[in-house]
């Protein structure tokens, strides 16, 4: 999604505008300490278990390679704290102290503080090559109306099907799930894969990891003309009383961007500039 988050950058994401689960009751900080709780040896990370292609225990995910990169550049080992994204994530990891950096949370969220962003992405439409989308760049395209298009439930698309006429086809895919067990976006992928739907809309790193995992790949449009907010800006999650591990975070990002987006684009992830329009790969 996060935003997710999820949020999370994906959850987070749908929080805002659409809150990506990615974080999603109000909590409040089991501490409230003065002074920095930051491990000055090891790059102590807050994840979900199981949340491709953000993060997963495997390692696999690009938060958990964006991670990776950064311990690497102050020499210190990665450790995790995982805990699903789900109602106490926050209380549970960083503010239990058990770790010190969400890796994707959207600008904005108002349980932690958040970083400079490290990227920004959109909603983006998926379809099958060769069923007669081909070409379409927004949900106002007469070519999708009577289409079934999938939709995770809470997300701001589903208010721009509404406004579109197109919800009364939709087909609606659950925002919070048990990731151990199915992923929305990973459903959705399949039936549009398998013909089941007609396409879907999904946060912007969902849409474009599963298009490319599913047989025929997908074709990904990044909805950048709706006429309402799609695309949001992510950053990593730290405590509020942390400002030099913020500091030293938003050094870090800085000064490798070029290399976070490197692998950012590898899981597909449509990037935005900060005019709103995709980044040359």
């Amino acid at each position: 999604m996060r935003f997710a988050r999820k949020f999370r950058s994906w959850h987070a994401a749908a929080a805002l505008g659409l809150l990506i689960a990615h974080h999603a009751a109000a909590e409040t900080q089991g501490y409230s300490a003065s002074v920095e709780l930051v491990d000055p040896k090891v790059f102590r990370v807050c994840a979900d278990p199981h949340d491709m292609p953000l993060s997963d225990q495997k390692g696999e995910g690009f938060e958990n390679k964006v991670a990776a990169l950064l311990a690497s550049k102050l020499n210190e080992p990665t450790s995790y704290t995982y805990f699903p994204q789900v109602i106490g994530f926050v209380r549970n990891t960083l503010n239990a102290l058990r770790c010190d950096v969400i890796m994707g949370t959207a600008v904005g969220d108002q349980m932690v503080q958040t970083t400079n962003p490290y990227y920004r992405t959109t909603y983006a439409l998926i379809f099958k090559p060769g069923n007669g989308l081909d070409g379409v760049q927004s949900l106002e395209d007469p070519r999708l109306k009577g289409k079934h298009i999938g939709i995770v439930a809470g997300t701001p698309p589903s208010s721009v099907l509404a406004r579109d006429g197109l919800i009364g086809d939709a087909k609606p895919y659950p925002l919070m799930v048990d990731t151990r067990v199915t992923s929305s976006p990973e459903r959705m992928a399949d039936d549009v894969a398998a013909g089941r739907i007609d396409a879907g809309v999904l946060w912007g790193p969902m849409a474009g990891y599963y298009a490319q995992h599913v047989t025929p790949h997908l074709t990904v449009v990044p909805l950048l003309k709706e006429g309402a907010q799609m695309d949001f800006r992510i950053a990593m999650g730290v405590r509020r009383t942390d400002q030099a591990w913020k500091r030293k975070l938003n050094r870090l990002i800085a000064e490798n961007q070029p290399e976070i987006d490197k692998i950012l684009e590898s899981y597909g992830v449509p990037l935005l500039d900060e005019q709103g329009q995709l980044k040359a790969p």
